[in-house]
């Protein structure tokens, strides 16, 4: 019965931990560009009484395993890049990828995160920025003088100088994708770091290179569905149910082999 214990309770650690993701995952419903993970389980090892193609005492060939496994565990969290839903904002630093693709951001050590959050904002200076103050990369600068700011499909951003009736282009927006997105390591703020697993970088203009487009005033809603995670909760509640069931019908077994008189 000790083995049915241990086995039950591999289930159950592992579908807490599936809750606690289906948690984050409903905690950023509305997290701009925020990407929706599931867990991955996978069979432990299993205690092998008799193997298939042994011969029996009578000369007969095994068809098949007698064995036991040993539970389940969680091997791996999977991130869903699908797209998400687009919100018009009408901000002129809004902006929404549609298809694939990440923003550049300079971290702060100097290194580069890449982000599906569009929402940007200006600096005092002028420069292109996250909520944090983190740097877009390349790097945009907004002249002082600049009346209206308009960021094309391509990523060419121009912008309409007090005096002028030509529009002036005054930078570039690049955009980066993964051969491997799912490597990628999420460390909050939006961002994600490139890891051996997710290659490197392949950086392009906006709609070339099998990359997105730039939608301006627009931000892209986070992928989760409410319904989908309330359904894959009730699943996982019932899975925990059934396991500590096996936990308490295993202890209900082992005190009536306990009180078996002589």
């Amino acid at each position: 019965m000790i083995k049915a214990m241990s086995t039950a309770a591999t289930g159950m650690v592992g579908q807490q931990m599936n809750i606690d993701n289906i948690a984050n995952n409903l905690a950023n419903v509305n997290t701009t560009g925020y990407k929706k993970s599931r867990l991955d389980f996978q069979d432990i090892l299993y205690q092998n009484y008799r193997r298939a193609g042994t011969s029996t005492a009578i000369g007969h060939e095994v068809p098949v395993n007698l064995d036991i496994g040993y539970g389940a565990r969680v091997v791996a969290t999977s991130r869903e890049f699908s797209g998400g839903s687009l919100r018009l904002t009408q901000q002129p630093t809004d902006l929404a990828i549609s298809g694939t693709g990440f923003f550049q951001i300079q971290m702060p050590d100097g290194g580069t995160g890449y982000s599906r959050d569009g929402a940007f904002k200006i600096s005092g200076d002028g420069r292109m920025v996250t909520a944090d103050g983190f740097f877009l990369v390349p790097d945009i600068t907004i002249p002082q003088d600049a009346t209206d700011l308009a960021i094309g499909l391509d990523g060419q951003v121009n912008v309409m100088i007090v005096g002028s009736d030509t529009p002036q282009q005054i930078g570039q927006i690049e955009l980066a994708r993964f051969i491997n997105a799912p490597g990628l390591s999420a460390i909050g703020h939006n961002l994600f770091l490139e890891t051996p697993a997710s290659g490197a970088p392949i950086t392009a203009n906006p709609g070339s290179d099998g990359l997105g487009i730039l939608d301006q005033g627009q931000l892209e809603a986070s992928n989760v569905s409410v319904v989908d995670e309330m359904v894959n909760m009730i699943i996982a509640q019932r899975a925990y149910e059934i396991n500590s069931k096996v936990i308490q019908t295993s202890d209900d077994m082992s005190q009536v082999i306990n009180n078996l008189k002589r």
